[in-house]
């Protein structure tokens, strides 16, 4: 206690010394402050304004100095002041101001209280609403920033579900584990959508380095004016409109990580040059900024675009072309893996039903006839199919007829026949229904082949498609 009292005395003392000195700086002291200053005694009177006020509100201090805030408010210097209120009540308040010159500023205002309790002083913060409205925006764009790439960072625990069923996948899930061991830059080639993202999301779980960041860059959704600033980032002020603290990019995110660039042929020529310095190097340099600095990073591309006729045709970089040409994998399409389309289908099935609560499975017709489908647009367009299907069904039973008409109109016969032709010998030794069921079987084989789809065949015999659809499954001619 005797020490305490010690201390509170020296603090007195010292107080006491330096208030000449504190007090003739003090107006220095609030211009330092990067908030604007407004001062006012109990009764309203102007005792002290700093230079960011002035600043703000473009009002000057010798129009303001001893002339209390009622009367400017009464000849429209400015439209509200917050001191009667800050007195009467004892409290903070705040507002929104606007002055003669049209500036529009926010008003923070504090009671100063003397040893009575009693309010002495009411000190106002004053902030520019433009300026406030500007940071809500950083803050939103930040944020925007954080959500884009958040669904991009792969957690540790995080598996990925990768269906090989079907000796091409086997094949290339088996190359996938060799080259995963090692840093060496892949590059996925395919079709679009036969998921070259999980192609690059499993290789990075396979490697050394899944338990830290995967990015992942979409080429063709970045303007090219912007793209580099993503990638690299930029130091403070590198350009009009940049963060005042500048900011990091991708390659610095996924520093000890993976960066897996999509669609790398879209990669605008000039930033082609800069990523070939990074896979050379490893190094990268912010917009603006003098010096390099190291990364660690691997580099996993892909495309569907044929890259040697793109460096051919003078819009690839060859030397970038041959850096990234080190373990290369091409993704067969859906429609030359067939054993994993209805695992594929399960999978989605049970990934729509997690996120659904239905239940809702295929009819073997269904079945057949998308296993037998094409798929144009591959994976992406088998999960699209299902997840709309999964939602629109009524029944939780998906029929043929339930499938999209296009779709519908690509399927083809397993058997072709030219022509139909009754030979009554052929039918010898068999009764009429099984010689009427072999027949009509004939018939609707040749009408498949004739018109090219069940929809046309349909309405040629002038039946409904399930009609058609039971009939084919009938003589199985899927």
């Amino acid at each position: 206690m005797i020490n305490d009292q010690n201390t509170d005395e020296s603090r007195k003392k010292i107080s006491q010394k330096h208030k000449p000195l504190i007090a003739q700086y003090l107006c220095h002291v609030f211009n330092t402050m990067s908030d604007g200053l407004y001062i006012t005694d109990k009764n309203g009177e102007t005792l002290a304004i700093n230079t960011m006020y002035e600043n703000l509100t473009g009002l000057r201090s010798e129009n303001l100095l001893g002339v209390n805030v009622s009367r400017l408010v009464d000849d429209g210097t400015f439209d509200i002041a917050l001191n009667r209120q800050v007195v009467e009540t004892g409290k903070s308040a705040t507002a929104v101001q606007i002055n003669r010159k049209g500036r529009k500023v926010i008003l923070t205002a504090h009671p100063i209280f003397d040893y009575d309790d009693d309010v002495a002083l009411v000190v106002t913060f004053v902030r520019d609403i433009a300026l406030i409205s500007q940071l809500k925006e950083q803050v939103a764009s930040q944020r925007q920033l954080i959500e884009k790439y958040r669904d991009e960072i792969t957690s540790s625990g995080e598996k990925i579900d990768l269906i090989a069923e079907s000796k091409p996948m086997k094949a290339l899930l088996h190359k996938l584990r060799r080259v995963a061991g090692t840093d060496a830059t892949v590059l996925f080639l395919g079709e679009t959508g036969v998921g070259k993202d999980v192609m690059s999301r499993k290789l990075h779980e396979l490697s050394l380095r899944s338990k830290q960041p995967f990015l992942k860059v979409d080429c063709t959704s970045i303007p090219e004016n912007l793209i580099e600033s993503e990638l690299f980032g930029y130091v403070p002020g590198a350009f009009s409109g940049a963060h005042s603290k500048g900011k990091m990019g991708l390659f610095e995110m996924a520093n000890r990580g993976t960066l897996f660039l999509d669609e790398i042929g879209e990669l605008p020529l000039p930033m082609q040059g800069k990523l070939l310095r990074v896979l050379q190097d490893g190094e990268i340099q912010r917009v603006g900024d003098t010096k390099a600095k190291k990364v660690d990073v691997r580099i996993i591309a892909a495309t569907n675009r044929d890259l040697e006729q793109e460096m051919e045709a003078g819009r690839f970089r060859s030397d970038l072309f041959y850096r990234l040409r080190v373990a290369v994998a091409t993704i067969p399409p859906l429609r030359e893996r067939a054993e994993d389309i209805l695992p594929m289908i399960h999978h989605f099935l049970n990934k729509f039903y997690t996120k659904y609560k239905r239940m809702v499975g295929l009819s073997s017709m269904t079945e057949e006839i998308m296993v037998h489908y094409h798929w144009p647009g591959n994976i992406r367009e088998l999960e699209n199919l299902i997840h709309s299907l999964m939602v629109t069904c009524e029944d939780g039973l998906i029929q043929p007829e339930d499938l999209p008409r296009a779709m519908l109109s690509r399927i083809k016969p397993a058997k072709s026949r030219n022509g139909f032709n009754f030979q009554l010998a052929k039918y010898e030794n068999k009764n009429l229904k099984e010689i009427m069921a072999e027949m009509e079987k004939e018939l609707l084989i040749n009408a498949l082949e004739m018109y090219g789809s069940i929809p046309k065949v349909a309405e040629a015999f002038s039946v409904n498609r399930t009609t058609i659809f039971r009939k084919m499954k009938k003589f199985k001619i899927l």
